[in-house]
């Protein structure tokens, strides 16, 4: 394991990824939101084995602490603060939450894990990133893979 100073950060957004949009329980006795039904709690473990520090990238703030990581066994996570919203915000097709990320990571390796990821992220991460970097955009419609998780497992060992 590397130096946690040295550990690539592992940027997860929520809906999508681990709520997926696919065909799938809408359970009552999850709080306000019943798509929590859907979260494999089974990602967790797979999730915190990564040599990576695990950041939210989402808009569920806080509340991500709250009643997302409980139900995966993860800890209390950083999360992103995100700047307010711009006129310069989906300009060039990049997404509003990429220059966020880069500016997060000042330079640390990072995995970004979103449903939304595009190649004009791709493209705006190489040109204004000096480390290493993985968008690994995931089918919001099943959420995080086995496909997912070899490409995340497979870049983290080789940071």
């Amino acid at each position: 394991m590397t130096d946690t100073a040295q550990r690539p950060l592992l940027f997860l957004d929520v809906d999508g990824p681990l709520i997926p949009f696919g065909a799938g329980p809408y359970a009552p006795g999850y709080g306000p939101n019943p798509l929590l039904a859907r979260i494999d709690p089974a990602l967790g473990p797979r999730l915190r084995a990564l040599d990576c520090e695990l950041v939210w990238a989402t808009t569920w703030m806080e509340d991500a602490n709250e009643c997302i990581a409980p139900r995966l066994g993860l800890p209390e996570l950083p999360l992103v603060h995100w700047p307010e919203p711009s006129a310069q915000d989906g300009r060039s097709g990049v997404h509003w939450k990429t220059p966020a990320l880069v500016a997060y990571a000042a330079g640390r390796p990072f995995i970004w894990v979103d449903d939304e990821i595009t190649e004009a992220d791709r493209a705006w991460v190489a040109a204004h990133h000096t480390g290493r970097a993985l968008l690994q955009a995931v089918d919001a419609a099943v959420g995080i893979t086995e496909a997912d998780f070899a490409a995340l497992e497979g870049w983290s060992r080789a940071v």
